[in-house]
């Protein structure tokens, strides 16, 4: 097996994009956290010490998609055109669910960014709000609709 992040003696590199064609490049991700009731209310309130949870999280995820190539070694840094964000209530679950969509024009993808995106913002709540609930839990991050590129065109089924 070839590992494209490794050279030919297995030292790490970045991978070459140059010869990639440009393309209008997007890619959508998703994350969920769970908390309890009165966490989940104090978020919806906006009764929470620290302030606005929704939208401190997402000028995060927004941070976050820019600067992954800053904490994601072989990551390339890229020109955003667009980060857009989404944070619907689950009241059932106690839960929020964050869709992050990274848009860019380039030669190489924006998966990571997006993904970098939604973990962020769900970090900002879980810091938000951990002062009122210890038991919160991230999860069911992924990947939900990629574009652009050799590979095409992908939808999570």
């Amino acid at each position: 097996m070839e590992f494209t992040h490794l050279d030919e003696k297995r030292n790490p590199k970045m991978v070459d994009v140059s010869s990639k064609d440009l393309t209008n490049r997007v890619a959508v991700a998703r994350g969920k956290i769970t908390m309890s009731r009165e966490a989940f209310l104090a978020v919806i309130n906006e009764s929470s010490k620290k302030g606005a949870v929704i939208q401190t999280a997402i000028t995060a995820a927004i941070m976050g998609a820019k600067k992954t190539s800053e904490l994601i070694p072989m990551c390339h840094m890229i020109f955003l055109s667009s980060v857009k964000c989404e944070i619907k209530e689950i009241e059932s679950e106690n839960a929020f669910v964050l869709e992050v969509r990274a848009k860019s024009y380039g030669q190489t993808g924006v998966e990571m960014e997006a993904l970098m995106g939604v973990n962020i913002g769900l970090l900002t709540i879980y810091d938000m709000v951990k002062a009122i609930d210890k038991t919160i839990v991230i999860s069911e991050v992924y990947l939900l609709e990629k574009e652009g590129g050799k590979s095409g065109h992908f939808v999570r089924e």
